[in-house]
């Protein structure tokens, strides 16, 4: 029974706490610690980002509001500004970014069987990457440009769901086409980027692989077409040609054809030339997918506006690593109780209702029973495809 407990501790017990003590005994989180614990940071952290708190301050006041119900919300250790701190600082970034590897599983099995918008049973993946802005003078191990200090967070997204299933966290002067060296290609699947990631020699690595691409050529560079598909231009395919690379440095970089699509985006009035190395599923298709990844962009815009990783709570590079993976694991938390609960409420909502409810004691079901008028208004805005998860 969930009488008298908090909606906090509610939304723990689906954690995986024995994995998340794998995940701190491999790095040894927990040595030469005798109050507060790596779980009790974690919940914190976690509590701090469902309720949109902005500082250690704010998070120790808020903390401290409540005092008789901590240790129900199963938080053990005595919490303080200076020993949260002290805990960001020195604890291995790496303990939370394993967890949210556990939570990534567990999301992507729920969201297995969603609709991708797109006639295709295989995986879809989109390949991209944010900049977080930060000040150069507090965060200088961050170099980006001559003025201007900053974080990249590389996602590889599953477009089922839009569940990261990637994530690496480097400075932003790291170039994204170095992110396909990390990538291990799942044979099959389609991975969906834009201009950036434009290096033949390790996207055709990537063909030998058994994955397929699809992405978009750069201006003024070199094709020679080698047979030309008839295309239906009443849906938009202005030519579906097969081609090979001329030019010096690329052509012996990617030996094999590639397929060449143009297409006209008629709402926009504009034309896109697509690359792939996929020859069997129709132009009109190949489009389709690479509209798709617009869900990457809404996803960034997401996180950037309703977790808390634009403002930072300590300035070491592990600090600011140990929240973001915070934040993802509690992004996927909501992503996965939604799932598991039968939520009908998107993303959203249900961290609009979470962040005014997480400290009430009553069934987090009843929670959301009695916020539905309010989660049928907020719903019927238009919050972009991603949000409707």
């Amino acid at each position: 029974m969930n009488s008298g407990r908090t909606i906090f501790a509610q939304l723990v017990e689906h954690l995986p706490i024995h994995e998340f003590r794998r995940c701190v005994a491999r790095y040894g989180g927990n040595r030469r610690t005798r109050t507060f614990s790596c779980w009790d940071q974690f919940l914190c952290l976690a509590l701090a980002q469902l309720t949109y708190r902005e500082s250690l301050r704010d998070i120790v006041a808020c903390l401290r509001s409540f005092p008789g119900r901590l240790y129900h919300m199963g938080i053990r250790g005595c919490v303080s500004r200076s020993t949260l701190a002290d805990a960001n600082e020195r604890r291995d970034w790496r303990i939370y970014a394993d967890f949210a590897q556990v939570l990534i599983r567990e999301a992507r099995a729920f969201y297995v069987g969603e609709p991708l918008g797109v006639d295709l049973d295989r995986t879809v993946y989109a390949l991209d990457s944010m900049i977080i802005d930060l000040c150069m003078s507090l965060f200088p191990w961050a170099p980006y440009k001559s003025a201007q200090n900053a974080l990249k967070m590389h996602t590889l997204l599953d477009l089922r769901g839009n569940i990261p299933t990637f994530i690496r966290i480097t400075p932003a002067n790291v170039h994204d086409v170095n992110i396909l060296d990390q990538l291990t290609p799942e044979p099959g699947a389609f991975y969906v980027m834009d201009r950036a990631y434009l290096d033949y020699e390790r996207l055709y690595r990537w063909t030998l692989a058994g994955a397929f691409f699809i992405t978009r050529t750069r201006k003024k560079f070199r094709l020679r077409r080698i047979y030309s598909q008839p295309v239906e231009k009443d849906t938009g395919v202005q030519c579906d040609q097969t081609v090979a690379l001329v030019s010096f440095y690329p052509a012996p970089s990617y030996p094999a054809f590639l397929r060449r699509i143009r297409y006209l985006d008629v709402e926009r009035d504009q034309r896109l030339i697509f690359l792939t190395n996929n020859f069997p599923l129709p132009a009109s298709t190949i489009a389709a997918l690479y509209r798709c990844r617009w869900q990457a962009e809404l996803f960034f815009k997401w996180i950037k506006q309703h977790l808390r990783i634009k403002a930072f709570y300590g300035t070491s590079e592990n600090a600011v690593k140990t929240q973001i993976w915070t934040a993802v694991s509690t992004y996927l938390l909501v992503a996965i109780i939604r799932k598991r609960l039968n939520l009908k409420a998107n993303l959203y909502t249900i961290l609009q209702v979470l962040s005014v409810t997480l400290l009430e004691k009553e069934p987090i079901l009843q929670a959301f029973s009695d916020a539905e008028p309010q989660i049928r208004a907020l719903q019927d805005h238009n919050q972009g495809y991603l949000f409707k998860l």
